[in-house]
């Protein structure tokens, strides 16, 4: 059996100590294979931008591990920490935010290369940042333009194209569309997917749409209050989702059929999510869950298969299809 690209095993980040530190990412354990995008959902609060920022290691995790091609991420240094940087790149949610507007596009993408000085001779910079300009849907001529002369679709295609630029085998989309129009998303989503298909990218997708997640993604894995609560194939976790959080989220989302409005039982979740910093006994989602008994109060379920299919883990003592 091939390894995975990135192995993450009992990953937690806790802000502020004492005896009540933030639990932002509190023992998540997943892996994304070469080539596979894992679509990473949840409410806002939940810790997903902690657990990439983790990742990314812009925060030093508390305990656990994350491997990245068989370098470990938390204490990578020298050249092994400059290697894995070029392997894991990062497309952030705000394209107004993440790209320098006193930079010309021409030197936003050369920077990479700038940086790493063993990727590309700076003979050939200017004819590999046509290549990427074409390949995010610009042109060449955009490479002599500054960032404010950009609508915001295009300035996020002009982030792809800098990520890109070290060619890595991992890309962390942190909402890469939730900044941008109904329309553009769509642009933006087909390019991730197509240059995925092209260049055998692994992807952590982030969004708080579940219908873009269900359209990129291979595996889906839901997170409550620092922990990953569901997981398993994309298909599976739309059809059927065990674990009532997940249930709740799919019954949110809008349907466009018009026949089939007010037809599905909406899921109304009571109460806000617990503080991270003093979460509930047992089970996490259990203040908020219609299902919850003394049990789920007093043990933590684990993420485990619960029903028939073997690749679906769902960490709730009550699962149902």
């Amino acid at each position: 059996m091939t390894a995975p690209l990135l192995d993450v095993r009992d990953l937690s980040k806790h802000f502020g100590a004492g005896n009540t530190p933030v639990r932002a990412v509190d023992g998540v354990s997943f892996s994304i294979a070469q080539g596979e995008t894992l679509g990473l959902v949840g409410e806002s609060g939940c810790g997903k931008t902690s657990l990439v920022r983790t990742l990314l290691r812009l925060n030093a995790a508390t305990s656990g591990h994350a491997m990245l091609d068989g370098i470990d991420i938390a204490t990578a240094r020298g050249a092994e920490l400059r290697t894995m940087r070029r392997k894991m790149q990062v497309v952030f949610q705000d394209p107004y935010q993440s790209l320098n507007p006193r930079m010309r596009v021409d030197r936003l993408l050369s920077e990479p290369w700038a940086l790493h000085r063993d990727v590309l001779p700076r003979a050939e910079w200017s004819s590999e940042i046509a290549r990427l300009l074409e390949a995010v849907g610009l042109r060449p001529e955009h490479a002599l333009r500054y960032p404010g002369e950009f609508s915001g679709g295009q300035r996020q295609r002009l982030g792809i194209a800098r990520a890109l630029a070290l060619n890595p085998s991992l890309l962390i989309c942190d909402e890469p569309v939730s900044a941008l129009d109904v329309s553009v998303q769509a642009q933006v989503i087909n390019l991730l997917a197509r240059l995925r298909r092209e260049r055998n990218l692994a992807m952590l997708f982030v969004a708080h749409d579940l219908a873009v997640v269900r359209h990129v993604s291979d595996r889906v894995m839901v997170m409550y209050l620092g922990r990953i609560i569901e997981t398993g194939p994309t298909k599976t976790i739309f059809s059927t989702p065990r674990h009532p959080y997940t249930q709740a989220l799919l019954s949110a989302v809008p349907t466009p059929d018009p026949t089939q409005r007010g037809k599905r039982n909406r899921i109304v979740l009571q109460g806000d999510l617990p503080s991270p910093s003093n979460p509930p006994s047992g089970c996490r989602f259990r203040t908020r869950c219609w299902k919850a008994t003394e049990h789920c109060a007093r043990e933590a379920p684990a993420l485990m298969a619960r029903g028939p299919d073997p690749a679906l883990l769902t960490a709730c003592h009550h699962a149902s299809g």
